[in-house]
C-alpha cells in the first residue's frame, strides 16, 4: 500500500508562472522518501488558465 501527499502550488494572477519553484518542492519531497507521481491542474478560471496546480507524491506505507 501507498500513502499520498498533495502539494498545492498557486500561479500568478495571469496563470503563467508558479509562485513557488516546483522543482525545489519535488527535490525536497524526494529527499524525504516521496516519489513524484503527477502534476494536476484542476478546472480553469477566467481566460482558460488554471489558478493553481497540485503536485502528487506517493511513498510506501511503513
Amino acid at each position: 500500500m501507498y500513502e499520498y501527499h498533495f502539494v498545492k502550488v498557486e500561479l500568478n494572477a495571469w496563470g503563467s508562472k508558479p509562485k513557488e519553484d516546483y522543482q525545489n518542492i519535488i527535490h525536497q519531497y524526494a529527499s524525504d522518501g516521496w516519489r513524484f507521481v503527477q502534476i494536476f491542474a484542476p478546472s480553469t478560471k477566467g481566460y482558460g488558465s488554471a489558478a493553481y496546480f497540485e503536485l502528487i507524491f506517493e511513498r510506501p506505507l511503513n
